[in-house]
């Protein structure tokens, strides 16, 4: 049996659970950067991932509470969108990705963790950014910690204006 160290997980297993859901959760807390949001417009909210498939992995929330993107009103995927949007424009500027993966998991089925408040993940993407470590061992190497990474995409995010 092969053992992997993960000390920063006991916190997590010895928390209390969070009751509700993990994403309406982080808006009630009072501390944004305790809860890796970014950044808030009118209808939206950006995340910085705390279980990245990537360095930079991102989620941009609307407020609402529903569990598919058709239930959104047109403005919260306004909001949405504009989120995902300045999540590119401050992925390039601080990180310089080659490419990116932006989508949504809607569903149990089709991979949600969140199943019941609909998300977009914006995943920055490098050429050779996979390796053997996923493809023979199913570990995912994740280069940064997270906290430097929020601090680098706020950064970026305060440096660029609204609009494109």
């Amino acid at each position: 049996m092969e053992r992997m160290w993960t000390p920063w997980r006991l916190d997590y297993i010895l928390s209390d659970k969070q009751v509700g859901c993990v994403l309406c959760n982080m808006l009630e807390a009072e501390d944004d950067r305790a809860m890796l949001i970014l950044e808030r417009n009118e209808r939206a909210f950006l995340v910085l991932n705390k279980y990245p498939y990537n360095n930079g992995h991102l989620m941009a929330v609307p407020y609402h509470h529903v569990d598919s993107l058709e239930k959104l009103k047109p403005e919260d995927v306004t909001g949405m969108m504009a989120m995902v949007e300045r999540s590119v424009r401050a992925l390039r500027r601080a990180m310089h990705p080659e490419g990116f993966n932006i989508g949504m998991n809607i569903g149990k089925v089709a991979g949600a963790g969140v199943k019941d408040h609909v998300h977009c993940h914006i995943v920055p993407r490098w050429n050779g950014d996979t390796n053997f470590m996923p493809v023979l061992a199913e570990v995912r190497l994740i280069p940064q910690d997270l906290w430097d990474t929020y601090d680098q995409l706020k950064q970026a995010l305060e440096a660029i204006e609204n609009k494109p």
